[in-house]
């Protein structure tokens, strides 16, 4: 194998994959990336057996060949040199790969690519072709609410689910949810009756950092799943679990609302949540008719804080409600607009959020669990 490419655009190609390399594994060959040069394309892929992804390049062909080189070592190699001409060439059957340059010449022992994982076929049931913004809106508003607790693995995806002719993205960790409903053609996509699949958080945060505008195409297969956008293709085993019944979850006598300004709502739940117990990280939300009260305390230290934001309440009467502050203050960032809504039933009721708007064709809810406030 042989070819020439400017150092920096091959280290841009390898940065996108390189988080796929796990740092320790019980098979060494998954510490390398796969370099496979055809013609004038040259051919990157990581795996870590559940998630392969590869990124393809133009390079300066001149001997086809394949090879498992060191991804860290390569990755720190590439990043430590100015961006110039750089010719890669490996050296037969020795399994060792040189990099050349005007400044210096570098050797590192590769490994037959005869050891490296196959990437796992996708068995199309269906697919999608999808605006990457739209992708992109259902990945963020969710992924960041799922479980990492690996006793309940059904947790730690994203659900994408096809129900009652519309699409549906789900996260949970049992603390909060957050569910995105897809109204337009996104719904028509799978016609079949109803389906679902669990996606990987992990999957899902490699798309959401490598993905760029056009259009990404999306296969579902019985076991995994293939996403396709621009010069990138990953591949991700899905999560064979039952995903909780989430919407008895979901409260629907939540008539209590309180609409506010996000921005002002993010900054005050931040400053106290500053003061707020280290444990338990809780505030309470004390909602009258035209503002709400922000309260923290932290009785080991005998920190307290307390701020006041404008807002409107539909409900005559005062109430008192306490929340993680993390939970809340991530639900607010995830949401867009100048506005959100708060959706109370009673303090012992999940709260929920949503935008003042939706976006178009999108329905957005984000639910949080109550705390008990103390007396």
């Amino acid at each position: 194998m042989k070819f020439s490419v400017i150092s920096n655009d091959l280290s841009k190609a390898l940065s996108k994959i390189i988080s796929v390399v796990p740092s320790k594994s019980t098979l060494p060959i998954l510490e390398n990336v796969l370099c496979e040069l055809v013609g004038n394309e040259l051919r990157l892929t990581a795996s870590d057996l559940e998630i392969s992804m590869r990124v393809s390049l133009p390079v300066n062909g001149q001997k086809d060949g394949v090879l498992a080189i060191p991804a860290k070592k390569l990755n720190e190699a590439l990043r430590a040199l100015p961006s110039a001409d750089i010719t890669v060439q490996s050296e037969g059957s020795a399994n060792r790969v040189t990099l050349k340059t005007d400044q210096g010449e570098y050797r590192m022992a590769g490994e037959s690519a005869v050891n490296f994982p196959e990437t796992e076929a996708v068995d199309t049931e269906f697919s999608i072709d999808m605006d990457s913004a739209l992708l992109r809106t259902i990945v963020s508003k969710t992924v960041f609410a799922v479980s990492s607790d690996d006793l309940r693995p059904s947790m730690m995806g994203v659900l994408f689910q096809w129900k009652s002719s519309e699409f549906r993205a789900v996260s949970t960790d049992g603390h909060r949810l957050v569910q995105v409903k897809h109204l337009g053609a996104l719904a028509e996509a799978h016609a079949d009756g109803d389906r679902e699949i669990i996606i990987p958080a992990k999957a899902l945060n490699l798309v959401l950092r490598t993905m760029e505008s056009g259009t990404a195409s999306v296969a579902f297969g019985r076991t995994n799943v293939r996403f396709n956008f621009g010069d990138m293709q990953l591949v991700s085993r899905i999560i064979d679990e039952r995903y909780p019944n989430y919407e008895s979850v979901i409260p629907q006598e939540n008539t209590k609302r309180l609409d506010v300004n996000r921005a002002a709502m993010i900054s005050a739940v931040h400053r106290c949540s500053i003061f707020s117990n280290a444990v338990t990280n809780q505030i309470r939300l004390s909602v009258a008719k035209d503002l709400v009260r922000v309260f923290a305390e932290d009785v080991d230290s005998g920190g307290e804080a307390k701020e006041s934001v404008s807002a409107v309440f539909s409900d005559d009467e005062d109430l008192d409600i306490g929340f993680n502050a993390k939970y809340v203050a991530d639900a607010l960032g995830h949401l867009d607009g100048d506005d959100v809504s708060f959706y109370f039933s009673t303090a012992t009721r999940a709260g929920l959020l949503r935008p003042a708007q939706q976006p178009e064709d999108l329905d957005i809810l984000m639910l949080v669990m109550p705390l008990r406030l103390n007396a």
